[in-house]
């Protein structure tokens, strides 16, 4: 009697694949269509601020303003490029911000000068304050110290900004009275509490560069006779350069979007200058003073909004153009 035997004996163990590969599809078609949704999201919000801000560009209110200039009207596509060159001049030249007012001024530096001021002092707190603290729980901490520390270092990251905000204005500004003559609202206070705020991502995402540094770095330069400090200073800060900067960068773009901040504390008076002791408008207290109703949506001044956060936009990308630059340029890769 014989048996029929089948082909190949490794059919009898081959696994059915089928069930596993439609569920592998199905997550991989499910992962992408959540990048797509981000991605698109993004595309959208960047073509409606350039959308929005081409129509503030050629408003009528600057066509107007042009043709009494040229005495003559301003139409077709060269009237466009035209009334488009024109606003975009006085944006940028104008040294005054005025766009709710009966004579309307457009001077963006007013809201810039501002935004760089606050969070540049923000960056002059943070700085020291997170690179410190960096320091000393990755070099001086021990890993329990360390696993203690860094949560609650974290939790500042997580307090509401409006309550920065308050902070910084029935806190810190009464405190600093009776030192310098700051006014009720001011620069140096919303600045000094914004710099509180971003402490945590400087100090978080250094310390993950430092601690990431090889330890036979360290213990090559202990070996030649170099103290704690000199290995710190000379070796592991070069070696996590481009992590420090990188989580400093990111914190100046985290600084300059900030918005509750700066709205309670520096006030909403738009003044071009750097004194930290008056109030000052920036960009984000502006969009939010637009956007809380009061200017009817289509005109002039609320299409403002629009041309400001674009500036806002710019400004952070290129923040995060130059992070990845130098990232990629001074990134040390060790084996």
């Amino acid at each position: 009697m014989t048996v029929d035997l089948p082909s190949t004996n490794t059919d009898l163990w081959k696994p059915n694949r089928v069930l596993n590969r439609r569920i592998e599809t199905s997550v991989k078609v499910l992962f992408g269509a959540f990048a797509f949704v981000s991605v698109a999201t993004t595309i959208g919000i960047v073509f409606t601020l350039i959308f929005e801000t081409f129509e503030f560009f050629l408003d009528d209110f600057f066509r107007e303003k042009l043709a009494e200039q040229v005495g003559r009207p301003i139409e077709g596509l060269w009237g466009d490029i035209q009334t488009f060159l024109y606003s975009l001049r006085h944006f940028l030249t104008d040294t005054k911000w005025t766009p709710l007012f009966s004579s309307a001024q457009f001077g963006i530096f007013v809201l810039i000068s501002a935004t760089v001021m606050t969070s540049g002092i923000a960056v002059l707190v943070a700085l020291p304050l997170g690179l410190l603290s960096a320091i000393c729980l990755s070099e001086y901490a021990t890993l329990r110290t360390r696993s203690i520390l860094k949560p609650i270092l974290e939790i500042l990251a997580g307090v509401p900004t409006v309550v920065y905000g308050y902070f910084a204005l029935l806190f810190v500004t009464p405190l600093l009275q009776n030192f310098i003559p700051v006014q009720g609202f001011n620069a140096l206070s919303a600045g000094i509490v914004l710099g509180i705020m971003i402490t945590p991502m400087v100090a978080s995402l250094s310390e993950d560069a430092i601690f990431a540094v090889p330890r036979s770095l360290r213990d090559g330069a202990y070996a030649l006779g170099a103290t704690k400090r000199e290995t710190i200073i000379s070796v592991v800060l070069p070696a996590a350069l481009s992590g420090i900067v990188s989580s400093l960068i990111l914190a100046i773009s985290r600084a300059i979007g900030e918005t509750m901040i700066v709205t309670l504390a520096a006030g909403q008076n738009p003044r071009l200058g750097f004194n930290p002791t008056v109030p000052v408008m920036t960009m984000t207290a502006f969009i939010v003073q637009v956007s809380l109703g009061d200017t009817p949506a289509g005109s002039l001044a609320y299409k403002t909004i629009y041309a400001v956060g674009m500036t806002l936009f710019l400004i952070t990308l290129v923040l995060n153009i130059f992070s990845f630059w130098f990232v990629r340029r001074f990134r040390e890769k060790y084996e």
